[in-house]
Parts: structure tokens; C-alpha cells; sequence
């Protein structure tokens, strides 16, 4: 029992701290937390149809090499999803106050999907591992998230010739940088915290830079 405690504090724990940073920030308080938490159950829920479809194409053979694998069985797969899910329920469905609803539904549709990822991992390897999963895979998948919602909140405000250019870029973007985080964490080897960290740094510039523009 206190095992398992111990695992669900430390999957939820990261996710928790770095959403509610984003919800908080929220000057205007126009976004209902019925509506993240929705998203964010939304993120959780994507885990699981997603991880069968991976072994498939793993089990049968494609996506062998780095490349293929992180750009398109990691990268595009969850990126999809995500951005399909946050689409169709959220952008569709949802009205915006602002550009800045569009990141803090992005972030939390993505934390969910990373604090059930998460979980599993620890389940298998150790709570132990749980500083490495929050510095990396976690707060990679949330800010990921804060691009996709960063171009979605904006294809609410733009005008109609724009859109579906932007949208384009709130799939794109995300899927690329994913592939990239994959791709170096499968490649770079013994070299990894060389090339991985500066990434990370970047990623969070770029990130926090979104979330600016839109405050």
C-alpha cells in the first residue's frame, strides 16, 4: 500500500505542480477547472489505445530504425492524437477568452497523458526513477503541450485565411520537437547529456516564450 502511494505521489506529483503553475498564472481566471480537468482526464484516457498501437507495429516489425521510430511511431502517433483529442473536443467545443486557454488545455490534456505514462514507468522501474521522469519525459510532454495550445489558442483569434496555417503548425511543431527528444534519447548514447540537455534548455525557452506572447 504505501509502495503504491508512494508511486502514484511521485507520477502525479510532477505533472500536478507544473499544470497548476500555468492554471495559476492565469491573471484573468477565465478558464473553468471543470474544463481542464476534462482535458486532462481526455490526456490520461489517450495512454492506453496508444501504447496497443505501438506494440502492434513494433510486435510486426516496422518503425526498426531511431528515425521512423521516434519521428513517427512516438513523435507523430502521440502528437496526433493529442492534438486530435484537443481539437475536436476542446478547440471545437470550447470558447476561448484568449490565446493563453488554448496552452493551459494543451498542457493539461498533455500531463495527463504523461502522469498515466509516468505511472507505468515507475510501476515497472522503481519509484527511484522518478526525479529523471519529471526533469525529462514529464515536463517534455507538458511543454510540447504548451506549443500545441499556444497555436490553437491563436487559430481561435485569427482570421480565416490564416487558420488553417496555424493550425498546421500546432500538429507539426509538437510532433517534430517529440521525434527530436526521441531521437536523441535512442541515438546520442554516452554523449546524451550533451546534446540532450542544451535541447531541454531550448525547449523551455521556447515554452516559456509562448507563454509570454500570449500574457
Amino acid at each position: 500500500m504505501n509502495r503504491l502511494i508512494a508511486l502514484l505521489t511521485a507520477a502525479i506529483g510532477p505533472a500536478l505542480a507544473i499544470l497548476c503553475y500555468l492554471y495559476l498564472r492565469d491573471r484573468y481566471n477565465g478558464i473553468r477547472f471543470t474544463d481542464v480537468f476534462k482535458s486532462f482526464i481526455i490526456g490520461a484516457l489517450l495512454v492506453f489505445p496508444i501504447m496497443v498501437l505501438q506494440h502492434a507495429f513494433v510486435t510486426e516489425g516496422f518503425f526498426k530504425g531511431d528515425l521512423t521510430r521516434a519521428f513517427i511511431l512516438y513523435g507523430f502517433f502521440e502528437e496526433f492524437f493529442k492534438w486530435f483529442l484537443l481539437f475536436s473536443v476542446t478547440y471545437k467545443h470550447i470558447e476561448f477568452s484568449r490565446p493563453y486557454d488554448g496552452i493551459v488545455y494543451g498542457v493539461a490534456l498533455s500531463l495527463g497523458f504523461a502522469t498515466v505514462e509516468n505511472f507505468l514507468y515507475l510501476l515497472a522501474y522503481g519509484v527511484h526513477t522518478a526525479i529523471f521522469r519529471a526533469l525529462l519525459p514529464v515536463s517534455s510532454h507538458a511543454l510540447f503541450g504548451i506549443i500545441m495550445g499556444y497555436y490553437l489558442g491563436r487559430a481561435k483569434f485569427e482570421t480565416k485565411q490564416n487558420v488553417k496555417y496555424i493550425l498546421v503548425l500546432s500538429l507539426l511543431l509538437p510532433v517534430a520537437l517529440h521525434g527530436m527528444y526521441d531521437f536523441i534519447i535512442m541515438s546520442a548514447d554516452k554523449y546524451i547529456l550533451f546534446v540532450l540537455l542544451p535541447f531541454m534548455f531550448f525547449l523551455w525557452w521556447l515554452g516559456l516564450q509562448k507563454v509570454k506572447l500570449t500574457q
